[in-house]
Parts: C-alpha cells; structure tokens; sequence
C-alpha cells in the first residue's frame, strides 16, 4: 500500500505540472502539436519548467530502478519493471539530448494519467477492507476507478497519443525539419508503444466486459499477493505463460482481478504484464 500511495502522489504532482505547462504557459502543444519542431535546432536552449518536468521524471525512473531491484516486493514481472525503467529513462535521456523535449512533455502528460487512476483504484481496493470492516465508499471508488481507467485509457493513448503525437513525429517534424536526426529511431519506438497500448487495451475490454456480464462481482488487486518467496526461486520462472512487454514511459501496470474463478484466471493472468 504505501508503495501505491508514493507513486499516486507522484503521478498527480507528474501529470498536474504536465498540465499546467501544456495549457497554462506559453508550450501550447497539446492544441497545437506542431508547434513541438518549429524553430528546432541541434543544441537549442531547453526552457528550465520543461527541463524540471524532464529532471523530476528521470529521478523517479532512476529511484524506481533502484526501488524495484532493491526495495519494492519482488514479484513475477519485476524484471520486465526493471526493463521498463531502463527503457524509459534511455528515451527521458534521448529526447533531452536531441532536443525533443516539446514533444516528450507531450507524451508524458498523455500516459501519467492512466497512472493517476491506477494507484488510485489501488489505493481503494486496499482501503475498503480495513478495521475488520468492509467500506462501501471505498468499493464504490475502487469501481468507478477501473471504469476511468479503462474509458481514459482509450482517449488518451489510443485517440489522443496518435493523433497528437504520432502524426506530429511522423509528418509534421519532417515538414519542420526535412533532416531531423534519428527520426526512424524514435517513430519507431513510438510506434510500438502504440501497438502495445492497443495490445494491452484488448485485455483491459475483456476484463470489463465480464465484470458488466457478472462474471465478477468485486473488484480486487491480487497482483500484491503475487509474490516469489525468493529471488533464487524466481529466477528459474522468468519464462511467463503469456509474453510481457512494456508499455510506454510509465510502470508496468499491475493487474485488477476481481476474485477471479480459475476457469476465469487464465485469461485475466495477460494483465499481470502490464
């Protein structure tokens, strides 16, 4: 749980300040995405409220690499974690680099908040059994949690992400800057992040679709309870029974069970890669 509550804290604070430069200062590319490459150039100035959002998520994609090796529960897709910071403080880095960091504020601002309702729903399925007691408030918010969840999941990753951001790297960089460095290494990353959403999208409709047919009745996290009992035993199992893969710039999403049946489990376990 209070693994949760630092990563809820962080989100909020991540994608509010993502927000507040995207809609409330001069970097208005959320409505105008290409904007992000007018006036490139290599070695241009990175203006310090952007490059604070950069430092702020690559300290905490440095601290969660550290915190999953070394700190967090170590569960069965740990490692795939640990890939997943690696993976994501490598693109942090690049895109600061080579001055793509309009667009990277972008990016991040339109994954953290699928983050946000994540940890919250977390936080609530942890809270509505406590004191002995069962909270119905607590349930209530962990439901409407998995439902923003899933509903903000398909806005911003598979309406928005394409439309504000793989159009802009795929056509409008090109018509900023015809020679722009390295364009096929990041549009294909940015591709295969899109393919992976949609991948993972698919198993987020069928877990809501049996919770809407009664298949499930409550929703809970079993994924904290999905624990090697030690890292030498672990090891031996990294070959998962479905493939896990990483999903943008954000941690690997765990997975929301509601009290599955085993005839029910199997095919909810693909969550879990999350």
């Amino acid at each position: 749980m209070p693994e949760s509550a630092w990563k809820f804290l962080f989100y909020s604070l991540s994608w509010s300040y993502g927000a507040f430069l995207l809609f409330c200062t001069e970097h208005r590319f959320f409505h105008e995405p290409a904007a992000a490459f007018r006036g490139w150039q290599r070695g241009m100035a990175v203006p310090r409220d952007i490059a604070l959002a950069y430092l702020l998520q690559g300290s905490f994609y440095g601290h969660s690499l550290y915190a999953t090796a070394y700190m967090d529960t170590w569960r069965k897709d740990s490692l795939v974690m640990l890939l997943h910071h690696v993976v994501a403080l490598v693109l942090i880095a690049a895109s600061y680099a080579f001055r793509y960091h309009n667009v990277g504020i972008l990016v991040l601002f339109l994954h953290d908040i699928n983050d946000v309702q994540l940890e919250f729903t977390k936080l609530n399925v942890y809270f509505k059994h406590r004191g002995g007691a069962f909270h119905r408030l607590n349930d209530a918010l962990a439901n409407a949690g998995c439902v923003a969840f899933s509903l903000s999941w398909f806005w911003f990753r598979l309406y928005w992400f394409p439309l504000k951001v793989l159009y802009t790297t795929c056509h409008c960089s090109l018509q900023a800057v015809p020679n722009i460095p390295f364009y096929f290494f990041f549009n294909a990353l940015l591709l295969l992040l899109t393919l992976m959403n949609i991948y993972w999208f698919l198993y987020i409709v069928l877990f809501v679709a049996k919770v809407l047919l009664g298949q499930v009745q409550e929703v809970n996290d079993v994924r904290e309870y999905d624990v090697a009992e030690s890292r030498s035993e672990f090891l031996p199992q990294i070959p998962p029974r479905f493939p896990s893969q990483i999903h943008s710039l954000c941690p690997a999403i765990p997975i929301l069970i509601p009290n599955p049946s085993p005839a029910l489990l199997e095919p909810l376990q693909v969550l879990e890669g999350l």
